[in-house]
């Protein structure tokens, strides 16, 4: 059994030229040779445009088929492309997953009246307003489509709350009135502004019969025209979380029994997230934000933060089975409203505190894979990222026993299992050079160890006891393995 590695195959600032599925494709046997297992796609669903990332929603049936919003093929190609990339993949056995974008929608075709209360944003749960009508692009009828696959239509009671008024041109946020309107009940959406149900966009209601039946009609046409392994599911935090489990367990029950599926819930608490995970009765995974929040400070304070705390208040720390561990993403490279970004000195340490260990799901980002070009470039690190694959793919097995012993310098060892025999000793600094004593076990006692990653040149040999000093660099990462377990 190899590990598991997922790369997120997007950035935030690809090229609009509908070529990234072909280059998916290509790329396949390249990822798979990696040990990539996993491959988290942009979202393939028609946007506002051709240059949409793909969270600006538009039409979940439309894969890049139809000519709506000024395009047939999306940022990142056609349908056709969009299977071809996904066969690829599958038949290297490696899992697509799709990005699956259900909070919001987003262009509407024509504008309908209805009654609103305008809310504070800071607090959404306090009315700014009294009942009045305003006008919005909330009638999606989907013209180019014309019914295609469905004959949904989707209108202003299908939403919770919009933040456009086109009647008197002016923004804000404003809830719906009517039957059964309001946002989503305080116990089932993060209660940050009071209420986060609203995130942007026309934020669609959970609660209406109509759409729960929609969601569903919808999940099957797409499970059944795709074969796509797995969901990433967006903004988890502003959806009804009893909606998003159901919705879950009725997709696995009814459609795709073994759907992997992981969500994006961005806080920066352990306590919420595991609240969260618990409240879905750990359905699905999350992304590790409060590891990536570590990562950041970990980059800004240099050697005043303690590596012993790297891991604390974690999703690996506390449920590592359910956690997405990563370095960076969409939503926090540099100029994205969740901006932050690692400092680049301390990306190698951090995607070797990911990819080194055993737990949790490690997750590549394309941007710090491939480099990022334009108005927020950013580096590759593509050459210690193959590295630190190839350890991973061969050597992080068997027992893992860690040094956490220094506040600036901290090492692991994992000592291999019967399918993976050689193991590996890292060792990271965040200042001056240092070292870690460490026990490879008295089974590699006499054998010479070297640095895969090259930042330390010298070998080490370990002794009878099966004991060793492992060097690094200061601020820097050193992996060391078994010189003859070396894979030519």
């Amino acid at each position: 059994m190899i590990n598991e590695t997922m790369i997120q195959y997007f950035e935030w600032y690809l090229p609009d030229d509908g070529k990234h599925w072909q280059h998916l494709a290509e790329d396949a046997d390249h990822l798979k040779e990696l040990g990539i297992s996993k491959v988290w796609m942009p979202p393939a669903f028609k946007g506002t445009g051709s240059n949409d990332v793909g969270y600006g929603i538009y039409d979940l049936y439309d894969l890049g088929e139809f000519h709506q919003k000024g395009t047939v093929r999306t940022k990142y190609g056609t349908k056709e492309d969009y299977q071809a990339a996904i066969n690829a993949l599958k038949e290297r056995g490696i899992m697509p997953i799709a990005d699956i974008v259900l909070n919001h929608k987003s262009g509407g075709d024509d504008k309908e009246r209805f009654q609103v209360i305008r809310v504070n944003p800071d607090n959404r749960q306090e009315k700014i307003s009294e009942p009045y009508e305003i006008e919005g692009w909330t009638h999606f009828h989907f013209p180019g489509r014309q019914d295609t696959y469905s004959d949904f239509h989707w209108h202003w009671y299908h939403f919770t709350g919009l933040d456009y008024d086109a009647l008197h041109h002016e923004t804000g946020i404003y809830m719906i009135l009517g039957d059964n309107k309001g946002w989503a009940k305080n116990e089932s959406i993060d209660l940050e502004k009071g209420n986060y149900d609203y995130l942007m966009f026309d934020d669609i209601d959970f609660k209406h019969p109509e759409v729960a039946a929609h969601l569903k009609e919808w999940a099957h046409w797409f499970l059944e025209t795709v074969a796509i392994g797995g969901f990433r599911l967006d903004a988890v935090k502003h959806i009804d979380r009893e909606f998003m489990a159901g919705f879950i367990r009725y997709i696995r029950q009814h459609i795709r029994p073994d759907l992997y599926v992981f969500g994006e819930y961005w806080k920066d608490s352990n306590y919420d997230m595991t609240d969260y995970l618990n409240d879905i009765e750990l359905q699905y995974d999350l992304i590790d934000v409060m590891l990536h929040m570590n990562f950041y400070e970990a980059g800004q304070k240099g050697r005043d933060f303690d590596l012993r705390t790297i891991f604390d208040d974690s999703l690996m720390a506390s449920n590592p089975q359910f956690a997405v561990t990563f370095v960076e993403n969409h939503d926090s490279q540099k100029g994205q409203a969740l901006e932050s970004t690692v400092a680049e000195w301390f990306k190698p340490l951090a995607y070797g505190l990911i990819l080194l260990r055993q737990e949790g799901l490690p997750c590549i980002f394309y941007g710090d894979y491939y480099g990022v070009k334009g108005d927020f470039a950013q580096a590759a690190f593509q050459e210690v990222l193959d590295q630190l694959c190839y350890i991973r793919k061969h050597h992080v097995y068997g027992e893992q026993v860690d040094y956490f012993d220094h506040g600036n310098c901290i090492g692991w060892t994992c000592l291999g299992n019967n399918e993976h025999p050689a193991g590996v000793a890292v060792v990271l600094s965040n200042s001056e050079a240092g070292w870690k004593e460490m026990s490879m076990g008295s089974l590699n006692s006499g054998k010479v160890f070297i640095d895969y990653l090259g930042n330390c040149s010298e070998e080490v040999v370990i002794g009878q006891d099966g004991w060793a000093s492992f060097p690094v660099q200061g601020g820097s990462l050193s992996a060391w393995i078994d010189k003859e377990s070396l894979l030519f």
